[in-house]
């Protein structure tokens, strides 16, 4: 802090000032003014650092009484500032005052780093946390490090198992206000995020950067189980469930098993009888897109071969099940005469014949 913050009795502060003027004391450090002399003495102790009283309940330490006795009201719970445009309650007036920057609309504060704009210098300043690249706020519970003591404390919540926060629209909970305005943009069918390699669309910005990953060719999750490559942690983590043996989610049709509930709700489609993916080479109808996208194999020519009888399939997948006949390997078992068989729809056709022989016999 400068020699000149402080002022002596016969020290001028300026050559000149007009006794019509009021704020006539220059903090030098901040050029920030004050009527009185007592005052700018008192506003420079914010720039000595020094913070001498500390919050007992969270540990926030403040340079004057008066922060702390403000910053206090935070953890009574009292909540007497409300806003009129979006009725949200705050604890100190100075907090009002910052948030109805943001529904005026105006954004002054731009980061030279990324160019987002913010309404308030204070949260570009906690903005900026996140180029730096320092993260020196971890949670005990998984070690996830955050910029911001704010990013910490949301993320918590997660933790907690508490999810306050539901849609309407189809029951989901959330434990974040902001995840919840997110998932509410899927439900509006908007998808104004576009991604310029294969022209997929999304609801928001931040689906659409996950997404953009896929395209990077950057994996670098990896399964433990099989050391299969996910680009993203949330694919890793669905893909564990495989080889927990977890299924879940039954289909109530056919009594089918799924681990994941999307993968349910796209088997339902074959129960539904709904066929909206058309080949256009040959018309032909599919319930399911990866069907389809499977069937166009055939009229592209692309050929994979069995070496063991030289048998030729349009997939992969299909080329998989077929070496199981020449494994020798038998899992699936008819509960009505015990016959092996090494693919499950060579079951279940198998099954069509006793059902038959039963109906003929009645």
């Amino acid at each position: 802090m400068s020699d000149k913050m402080f002022l002596s009795d016969n020290e001028t502060v300026v050559d000149a000032v007009s006794s019509a003027e009021v704020k006539q004391f220059r903090c030098l450090e901040c050029d920030k003014t004050f009527p009185l002399k007592k005052s700018l003495n008192k506003h420079a102790v914010v720039h000595s650092g020094v913070k001498n009283f500390e919050c007992d309940e969270c540990g926030n330490r403040f340079v004057r009484k008066g922060g702390l006795t403000q910053h206090l009201l935070i953890h009574s719970g009292v909540k007497k500032f409300k806003c009129d445009e979006c009725g949200k309650l705050f604890a100190r007036k100075k907090i009002l005052t910052q948030h109805l920057l943001i529904h005026s609309g105006v954004k002054n504060f731009k980061c030279d780093e990324c160019g987002k704009r913010f309404a308030d210098k204070s949260s570009l300043t906690q903005h900026l946390l996140i180029h730096s690249g320092v993260k020196k706020f971890k949670c005990d519970e998984c070690g996830n490090q955050f910029a911001r003591k704010s990013g910490l404390t949301q993320h918590l919540l997660i933790h907690s198992g508490v999810k306050n926060f539901k849609c309407d629209e189809c029951g989901k909970l959330f434990v974040h206000k902001s995840s919840l305005t997110q998932h509410l943009l899927f439900h509006s069918g908007v998808k104004n995020f576009k991604c310029d390699e294969c022209g997929k669309r999304f609801a928001d910005k931040s689906s659409l950067t996950q997404h953009l990953l896929i395209h990077s060719g950057v994996k670098k999750f990896t399964c433990d189980e099989c050391g299969k490559l996910f680009a993203h942690k949330c694919s890793l983590t669905q893909h564990l469930l495989i080889h927990s043996g977890v299924k879940n989610f039954k289909c109530d049709e056919c009594g089918k098993r799924f681990t994941l509930k999307k993968n349910l709700t796209k088997h339902l489609l074959i129960h539904s009888g709904v066929k909206n993916f058309k080949c256009d080479e040959c018309g032909k109808l599919f319930a399911r897109k990866f069907e389809l996208t499977r069937h166009i194999l055939i009229h592209s020519g692309v050929n994979f071969k069995c070496d063991e009888c030289g048998k030729l399939f349009a997939d992969k997948s299909s080329l998989t099940k077929h070496l199981l006949i020449h494994s020798g390997v038998k899992n699936f078992k008819c509960d009505e005469c015990g016959k092996l068989f090494s693919q499950k729809a060579n079951l279940t056709c198998h099954i069509l014949i006793h059902s038959r022989v039963k109906n003929f016999q009645v």
